[in-house]
């Protein structure tokens, strides 16, 4: 793949803001397009096949892996979603990023696999906007926020794997950042201050979970 043409992968904990980088990316620029994934989940009320995702059954899933037709794959609360490279090709072919909103296993497979991926890990500016995040909606159950901010322990303890790492303090901000990222204005800047930031986050994370779900900290998802 050229420079120009290189995949995009954003990981990050849950209320960072990830997705939301992610679609304006893509809704800012001809240059960026999601993959449509596969996926063994059940078909949605207003979701169209071959574009919202690639609807299989786990026997199909499983061949296109056995096959090698996935870049990236992963289980998620039972079900298989991931990445053909099909979709990847055409969009070299196209000369646009593939930008991939996808947790650190998928980055994992995808650095193994792509050379010039760029792998962006993006962080909070803080533990306060973090829990707003999570916690904005009303919506989430103190166990589902407890399993949330486990799950953002074990993700920021890899920092240091991915090559660049971005702060969404300010959303505009940050996605100049990426955008100079994927154009290849940026070289890879080392983990040293993020690392320290994170372990900091993790520090303030273990703090909330044990003062606020203690009831939920130590239950497996």
């Amino acid at each position: 793949m050229s420079e120009r043409a290189c995949p995009v992968v954003l990981a990050a904990p849950s209320g960072t803001g990830k997705t939301t980088l992610a679609h304006r990316l893509v809704g800012g620029s001809d240059s960026y397009v999601f993959s449509v994934s596969a996926t063994t989940r059940g078909q949605r009320s207003g979701e169209v096949d071959g574009e919202d995702y690639n609807f299989v059954d786990r026997a199909g899933f499983e061949a296109m892996v056995a096959g090698g037709e996935l870049v990236e794959w992963a289980q998620v609360h039972g079900q298989l979603y991931g990445t053909p490279w099909s979709e990847l090709e055409r969009a070299a072919l196209r000369g646009e990023h593939v930008v991939l909103d996808i947790d650190v296993q998928g980055a994992r497979q995808i650095k193994a696999k792509i050379a010039d991926a760029k792998l962006i890990f993006v962080l909070p500016p803080d533990v306060d906007t973090l829990m707003g995040r999570l916690t904005g909606r009303g919506s989430e159950t103190p166990e589902t926020v407890a399993r949330r901010l486990r799950t953002a322990l074990e993700e920021l303890q890899v920092v240091e794997e991915f090559d660049y790492v971005v702060v969404n303090d300010e959303l505009e901000r940050c996605l100049d950042e990426i955008r100079a990222i994927a154009a290849g204005h940026v070289e890879p800047t080392g983990t040293d201050g993020a690392l320290e930031w994170a372990m900091t986050l993790r520090r303030e994370i273990s703090r909330i979970l044990a003062e606020q779900y203690a009831e939920y900290a130590n239950t497996h998802p």
